[in-house]
């Protein structure tokens, strides 16, 4: 519970700020996922389409710091790989988990 006027008034904007970063989140990773869902149909137009609407929205989110850019770029890299595959005929790059099984890649810890 806020002590003062102007905590409580924090509290509340941070509540507002909260469920639009949740609704924006939301926004962002339904975009990924229809683009992830066109690769799966095998409609490479359609994937194409999915993944120029779901980049801009992408970097929305990072300039409104509610995704890091390191995140954002992790996703748009993946995403271009597997529609520029799926494009060329090739099977779904990026697909599988791209990490050596034995764990990490870092022996020194």
């Amino acid at each position: 519970m806020a002590n003062t006027k102007s905590a409580e008034k924090a509290a509340h904007q941070a509540e507002k700020h909260r469920a639009r970063n949740i609704a924006l989140r939301s926004r962002m990773r339904t975009a990924v996922r229809h683009v992830n869902d066109a690769i799966a149909k095998g409609d490479a137009q359609e994937a194409r389409q999915r993944y120029e609407a779901a980049v801009p929205l992408i970097d929305t989110l990072v300039n409104k710091h509610i995704v890091h850019r390191n995140k954002a770029d992790r996703h748009k890299s993946r995403l271009a790989a597997r529609v520029k595959s799926l494009a060329s005929g090739g099977k779904s790059a990026a697909g599988g988990n791209p990490a050596p099984a034995g764990g990490s890649s870092n022996p020194g810890g």
